[in-house]
């Protein structure tokens, strides 16, 4: 059996390239599992933004990829051959054991997912990190209260969706920001935003007046850049800022855009705080319980965005820096 891997090649100066990749195939013999060890086939692999800070040799919250590894994402599949009895064949799970196209595990960072009513890729989206990302740095971070105005950024993609429709289950009034008409249209007649602000047409500064006179009390951070600034000019007394990314900045191989407006932090007594989704790992599964129970009533909707063949993540990988994509974006092996 051939195993398709995507491996680090070198790392990207600026935006992630083709080069920067190559695959690699390698035999995995599925009758030399030893015992409680089981065969995974991947069917879905989860693109994220965070996959950008993980091939940089930069410090951060997690290890680099190392050059000739194999690309680390989050990822989701069947298993087809088994020595486990915890594991049997044909149940679905969930892990991180990155861009390829089979792997072999004895059960450790791998979970069962139930898919009776929930789709496999969810787990990869809405019920994965991305979801419980907005999950708990809205909820523990921001701190959301009913009554609340929330600004979200990045409005259309997995985490900023489910931020603001979280925030409209919880009672507060919600205004998104994102890129295009398609988008804010989306945005708000589909996952019931009240507005969306779009800032390739739209000035960004008067639709937050405008939809937001009172000011914001919670701001979703996931671009950075401008886009922060002009959100620290508008908060409340007491607001809380969620750094939750700063994808404007991944790519930029210049000076980091530094926020200008942070003085509007003391004035209004406010905070601004980062985090990043393994700080919450002993809570994963309330999480997991309550926004499935959302999505069961309704309440909580899932957009997806697939693109197909392990051989095109390269460039589905740009697509997240490029803003092309509606939802979650998921490749489907």
């Amino acid at each position: 059996m051939k195993n398709t891997q995507i491996l680090l090649k070198s790392r990207p100066n600026g935006m992630p390239l083709a080069e920067n990749w190559h695959f690699n195939s390698q035999e995995i013999d599925e009758k030399s599992l030893s015992a409680g060890e089981f065969l995974i086939k991947t069917q879905f692999v989860s693109l994220d933004p965070a996959m950008r800070g993980w091939i940089s040799d930069a410090k951060s919250y997690i290890a680099p990829v190392q050059i000739e590894e194999v690309m680390r994402a989050s990822t989701a599949g069947e298993v087809i051959s088994s020595q486990n009895a915890d594991f049997p064949v044909g149940a679905k799970v969930v892990g991180m054991w990155g861009t390829q196209e089979y792997t072999i595990s004895n059960g450790k960072g791998v979970s069962k997912v139930d898919t009776t009513h929930i789709p496999l890729s969810v787990y990869m989206g809405m019920l994965g990190g991305a979801g419980l990302t907005g999950y708990f740095g809205l909820l523990e971070v921001g701190k959301l209260k009913e009554g609340d105005t929330v600004l979200v950024s990045g409005a259309g993609g997995a985490v900023g969706m489910t931020v603001g429709q979280i925030a409209k289950i919880k009672g507060c009034k919600v205004v998104g920001i994102a890129g295009g008409k398609e988008k804010c249209d989306f945005v708000v007649n589909e996952l019931g935003f009240d507005a969306c602000i779009d800032y390739k047409s739209e000035d960004i500064k008067k639709m937050i007046r405008t939809h937001l006179p009172q000011g914001i009390d919670v701001y979703f951070d996931n671009v950075g850049g401008e886009i922060l600034d002009i959100a620290l000019a508008h908060i409340r007394r007491k607001a809380r800022i969620v750094i939750c990314g700063a994808i404007s900045q991944y790519n930029n191989m210049q000076e980091m855009y530094a926020p200008k407006n942070y003085l509007s932090l003391l004035v209004n007594s406010a905070s601004m705080e980062g985090f990043v989704i393994f700080d919450f790992a002993k809570d994963y599964t309330k999480g997991v319980i309550e926004m499935s129970k959302w999505i069961l009533e309704g309440k909580l909707k899932y957009k997806e965005h697939f693109v197909k063949g392990l051989e095109n993540f390269p460039n589905a990988l740009q697509m997240l820096f490029k803003g092309e994509n509606l939802g979650k974006l998921v490749l489907e092996i």
